[in-house]
Formats: structure tokens, sequence, C-alpha cells
């Protein structure tokens, strides 16, 4: 059942993307209810709206904490499209709300920046989650926008579908709601009992319970007799556009994926191709079109059933190229209308956009009847804090391409060797036994598709215990080399260097990934 949305509600606290939103909803021709400060934000950008209390007849009182909590308000949204409410309804000239904006009050935020409980208490949100729980529980009828991390599918709504949303639409937005509702609470409840608090020790604690993550059953896990389920808040960041439900491993590589992409960044067009949690082509290029082709001959053969991630926009010539490529997701921060009607037409490929990456706290994982918890690897390259060894420096190029290798090798499993060229990774080995393994799989695979090494950079995700790697890569005509240093036979590998005209930086960060 479709509904077209005439009539939308907003109460959001973070303001920074209402102006867009408002005067998408505005040249729409949709009216706006709007409370307090929300209200004046709209004011001051000229946007008609209707405040609260003009329905209610109620000012906001109380400090602000009563504002909605009004049968004008809940009968428009709580009322279904039948006979008997639409008549109670129209005798109470209660508008009906066929849309609901609201973005909640900082609760966890404010309880990790002080230990003011006055200033805590008064972030618990009571008429916005009312709001939402509310639209949610009416999503026959109505659709809500439970968090600003939504805007993109708002957007969508009001663009590509003409303010029209459809029942599979609404129940998607509200099963969200509910989610977002019940973290919220369980964020306050954790807090009332002591364990939530700006205490460093409560990171912790956190790390192996955290917080009343939404549970979501899997088809399987790692494997089809495995049982899984994921806890977590994916869709906050990541909106699915197309294809079957997500798998265990499809969310360990869509991960692995999105990190490497985080540390790219977004200056310059960038793509990569995941298998198994490991970059097997990564490319930087002048256009997204060319990061896509050298991403892919990096590693051809691995890429088939892979996960591809773009830093840029998917138009209708990027799909075409990727069309003809299997693979299992696809990732980007949006995609046009053409190319994700093209891409569609694979009824099991996942296509994935995402608002934002991740930028994680900490990382967690199951050992010995119990849990290991750290700090994610931080550490990105930087030039000025690296050390170099040799008596020959990296020129300009190296230096550029040295990034992307320390940067490639970082996402790879130890023991790990990636080779980059050119801003391309052309070679890798990982997860090898030893590190002379893994600099042998790199060097034979960037050979192995027609790539030339000499020229090239080699990094080490961790230091070289003897110089046969260097030997190695010497051999191969590769010249410079990072790594983070500390063996106790460092010297044999920077004589060799410095014997054979090589030049060798330590960055004194290691980047093992078991």
């Amino acid at each position: 059942m479709k509904q077209k949305i005439q009539t939308a509600l907003l109460s959001v606290y973070d303001k920074a993307q209402l102006d867009d939103i408002a005067h998408m909803l505005h040249r729409r021709g949709i009216r706006i209810i709007a409370t307090g400060g929300t209200a004046d934000a709209l004011a001051a950008l000229g946007i008609p709206f209707r405040r609260v209390e003009e329905l209610t007849g109620y000012p906001s009182i109380l400090d602000g904490r009563v504002k909605t909590l009004h049968p004008a308000i809940f009968g428009g949204l709580l009322a279904r499209r039948e006979e008997t409410h639409l008549r109670q309804i129209g005798e109470h000239r209660i508008p009906l709300i066929d849309l609901v904006v609201v973005d909640l009050y900082p609760f966890e935020e404010t309880v990790r920046h002080t230990t003011d409980e006055a200033e805590i208490i008064e972030k618990i949100d009571i008429g916005g989650i009312a709001l939402i729980r509310a639209a949610a529980k009416n999503f026959h009828y109505v659709a809500v926008i439970p968090s600003r991390e939504d805007y993109p599918t708002l957007r969508d709504i009001l663009q590509i579908h003409d303010a029209t949303t459809t029942l599979e639409m609404r129940k998607t937005l509200a099963a969200k709601a509910f989610r977002i509702s019940s973290q919220y609470d369980a964020l306050i409840a954790r807090y009332l009992e002591g364990v939530l608090s700006v205490d460093t020790d409560a990171f912790w604690s956190e790390c192996a319970f955290p917080p009343s993550e939404q549970a979501t059953p899997l088809r399987y896990g790692e494997n089809p007799h495995q049982r899984a389920t994921f806890f977590g808040r994916l869709y906050e960041i990541v909106h699915q556009l197309h294809g079957k439900p997500l798998s265990y491993n499809n969310l360990l590589d869509i991960d692995a994926a999105m990190g490497i992409m985080a540390d790219l960044g977004a200056e310059q067009p960038a793509f990569a191709v995941i298998k198994h949690t490991n970059p097997c082509g990564v490319a930087r290029r002048a256009t997204i079109h060319e990061a896509w082709k050298a991403a892919l001959a990096g590693d051809p053969v691995s890429a088939f059933g892979g996960i591809l991630i773009s830093n840029r926009p998917v138009d209708l010539p990027l799909a075409e190229q990727i069309d003809a490529q299997f693979y299992e997701v696809l990732i980007a921060p949006s995609f046009e209308a053409d190319a994700l009607s093209l891409l569609q037409r694979r009824k099991k490929r996942i296509l994935l956009r995402y608002s934002r990456l991740p930028t994680p706290t900490h990382l967690v994982r199951s050992c010995v009847e119990g849990v290991l918890c750290q700090t994610p690897d931080t550490y990105i390259f930087d030039r000025s804090g690296v050390e170099i060894v040799t008596q020959r420096a990296p020129d300009e190029h190296e230096w550029r391409d040295m990034e992307l290798a320390d940067l490639c090798v970082k996402h790879l499993k130890s023991n790990a060797i990636a080779i980059v060229k050119d801003d391309q990774l052309i070679g890798m080995g990982c997860g090898q036994p030893s590190r002379i393994d893994a600099c042998k799989q790199a060097i034979d695979k960037a050979h192995r598709y027609g790539f030339d090494t000499s020229g090239a950079v080699l990094a080490s995700d961790a230091f070289f215990p003897f110089d046969d790697c260097v030997r190695l890569a010497h051999q191969a005509g590769i010249r410079t080399i990072v790594q983070p240093g500390g063996s106790i036979r460092d010297k044999d590998s920077i004589d060799f260097c410095n014997a054979h005209d090589m030049s060798m930086v330590f960055t004194h960060h290691r980047h093992f990934r078991h």
C-alpha cells in the first residue's frame, strides 16, 4: 500500500542537515509541523511551518520537557486510515501526519563528556522517543526517520519515489526505529546502574558487552552447519539498496572493505577489491573508472566473487564495467539512478550505499572462554614521522607509493607483504607462517599478472628477522622498502640496501593482524 507524504512532523536535536531536508519537503509541497528549536531553525531558513503549540493549544512547558505529548499530535500519528478513526480525527480537527523525522537528544555523548547528573538526565529524550514509537507502531500509514543517519533514505523517498512510501519501506524504517529506541533505553539503564560513565575503565566493560546492540539472526555462520547472529548498528551508516540478506562472511568482508576505504580517504578517487577480508586489489587514479580498472588488474582471479568498494558515486559507465564482473557486494557513497537500474538486474547481487565510513573505538573477539578487547590500529603513514635508515633516500614518487604500500599491508593478515607501484597494489602475500613465504608469494603474484616490479615499493607489516626478504626484493628490481624495524639484525638488511643502492624506511609501527 503506497502512501503519499502530505504532512511531516520535524523534531531534531542536531540541526546540521535540517536546511537540506526542510527545503526538499517544502519544494514537494509537504506541510511541516515543527517543535521548539527545530521550529526556530526553520523560521531562520524562511521555510513555512506550523508550530506544535498551534495544534495543541499549549505552550512548551516545564523547561521544554513537555511539547509534543498531546492528543492533537499523537492522534495524527496513531490514527488508522479507516472510517472510525478518521471520523474521530475529523471531530477533533486533528491533522493526519504521514512522516516523522526525529534526531534524539545525545544521551550517550553527554555521559561521555560530563559527570553532572542533572545535565545527563535532561538529555534523556522523552518526546522524541514517544514520536518514534508512535510512528513506528502505525507503519501501515506513517513513515519514520528515527535518526539523522537515515536522511539519505528520506532524500531517496522524496527525490526518487516522488515523496511516496510503500508498506515495505515503512515497515523497514519502523524496525529501525524500534531498534534505536531499545538501544537508547538500554544506554539509560546502563547509566542508572552505574555501568555507563565517563570513567575510562568503562571502555573495557563495554568491549565485551556492547549496550543492547540490535540482534540480527543470520542464515548461518562461516559454514552452513554453524548458527550466527549479528549484533550492531550497521544500518546506521549503510543502506542496502538491493540483493539478498547479508551473511556472516559478507559482513566480515564489508567490515574489511570499509576499513581500508576509511584509511584511503576521499581526496582522490580510489577503488578496492576484498577477498576473504584481505585487499587483493587497491588503486588510486585521476578518475574512479581508472581506479576500478587498476584495482581489478591487481588480481582479477581473486576478485571473482569478491567485495568491491568505491569512494566515488557509481555512474552508468562505471556500472557497465563492473556489471561484467561476478561479485558478492558493491559498496559506494551513492549510485546514479540509471547505474542502479542496471546493477539491480541480478537479483542476488548486494548493493550498499554508505553515509559514512566506520571509526571503531574498540575491537572485540572471543578467546579461551572469554573475550579480547583492544583499541584499533589507527596508525597512518606520515613521512615526517618515519626514519630513513639507508644512504639512499626515497624519491617523491616512491614516497607516495610507500604511503599506499604501508596502508595496504596494514589491512592484510600476518605475515604480510604488499608491493605497490604507481599508486596500485600489484602484489600481496598474507597469512603465511613465515615472512619469506609472504614475500615470495607477493612477488610471484605480481609477476604472474604481468606486472614489472622494477622500481616498486615493498611494505612489511613487521620487521625482517633476516635480510632474506630484502635480497628477494632486490632480485625483483624493488628499490624501496618500508617496514617497522626493531629486529636485532636490522643492520643486516640496512647494509644490504646500502650495498645495492636501495632505500629503506622504518615507521616504528607494526601492523600485525592475526
